[in-house]
């Protein structure tokens, strides 16, 4: 069994199971005390047909009251009315305090999902079953959860820490490669804002990666995992180090949303964070050749490393609405090096401008 304790002010919060079925499902969540508690695992369009009956039937083993609620896939199904939707579901079949909520998919029901748990009833338990790379080693881990509004990313939601996370890593084989390089956005940003090794380490193994192999996943995922534990144990609630995990964000969200959520967000994040990287790089902190290093490494895993049809302005524009500003200022992150990010709270406009202009083709 491979597993990583998180805490949260010093305490054991949850565990986070790496596992290659759902075999130890039920026995987890029973252990978290929901014996004779009701379930409802909430689920999209796109992940119950491959997984809704295979969970289903690991936790029949040990509770008996399973219900399910399924939505449309995709970010733009990722808004207040779904989770209202999701409310009446919940009291319609008598859910209370006691009972659990599962998010068995990628970020969207990850993120929807907490925020319908930390809101039902002033709160509720929930289980993460991640089924995407992006959302094993990214939204599934911190608490963080929330819906877009208006297409604005994330700009409602709670801090709502799961009960438990419950990777089943042989899920990863039935995602697109598309999908799975999304997930290599994240991980390939954790070596860059902490770890410098660990990202020589993706790209001496890309082949393996790509191949996805069962071992060297898991240390990859496990890997990451850690980088964002570590990150969310010091600061459970943003106030400081957790907004480095923001890297690329900034402008790969504005880039989100100017695009129609038509790019996929691990895409975004990769074009965010080479504008990042230029950035960094225009500030003399990093070189044209790290610049250029990390570009070669995120195409040989699939990612974007430019758009096109939108402009700097509009980037710029809708940069200023993000949830990340703080007293008029975009708090964007930057690298010292690679493997080494701050929080910069000193960006200019003009900056800002350059950079987007340098992602766009």
């Amino acid at each position: 069994m491979e597993r990583l304790d998180v805490k949260k002010d010093g305490q054991f919060c949850y565990a986070i199971r790496f596992e290659k079925d759902f075999s130890y499902l039920a026995e987890e969540i029973a252990a978290l005390g929901f014996m004779g508690h009701k379930l409802c695992i909430v689920t999209d369009s796109n992940v119950a047909p491959l997984y809704l009956e295979l969970v289903k039937s690991a936790l029949s083993e040990k509770f008996d009251q399973i219900f399910e609620f399924v939505i449309p896939a995709g970010e733009q199904n990722k808004t207040l009315d779904n989770v209202k939707k999701l409310y009446e579901h919940l009291i319609l079949s008598h859910f209370d305090r006691k009972d659990c909520l599962i998010a068995l998919g990628g970020g969207v029901i990850g993120d929807m999902t907490g925020y319908a748990a930390a809101t039902y009833l002033r709160g509720i338990d929930f289980v993460q079953v991640p089924t995407t790379l992006l959302s094993q080693v990214d939204s599934s881990i911190g608490g963080k959860t929330g819906v877009d509004f208006d297409s604005y990313k994330n700009m409602v939601g709670a801090f709502h820490m799961p009960r438990l996370v419950y990777m089943n890593l042989s899920v990863l084989n039935s995602l697109s490669a598309e999908q799975f390089s999304c997930g290599m956005g994240e991980i390939l940003k954790h070596g860059l804002i902490k770890n410098r090794e660990y990202f020589a380490w993706c790209m001496e193994n890309a082949d393996k990666i790509q191949e996805r192999d069962y071992e060297t996943l898991l240390y990859m995922i496990k890997e990451s995992c850690k980088v964002k534990r570590d990150v969310v144990e010091k600061d459970p609630t943003e106030k400081g180090d957790r907004a480095l995990l923001n890297f690329g964000h900034t402008l790969g969200h504005a880039v989100e949303k100017l695009k129609n959520f038509e790019m996929l967000h691990g895409q975004c994040v990769a074009v965010g964070c080479v504008a990042a990287m230029k950035l960094s790089a225009m500030r003399g902190n990093i070189s044209d050749e790290d610049v250029a290093y990390v570009e070669e490494c995120f195409e040989s895993f699939g990612l974007p490393i430019r758009t096109e049809g939108i402009t700097a302005e509009e980037i710029l524009q809708i940069s200023k609405s993000d949830k990340k500003m703080e007293a008029g200022k975009i708090k964007f992150v930057l690298l010292h090096e690679i493997g080494n990010a701050y929080v910069d709270k000193t960006v200019s406009d003009a900056e800002l401008v350059s950079a987007s202009e340098y992602l766009l083709k």
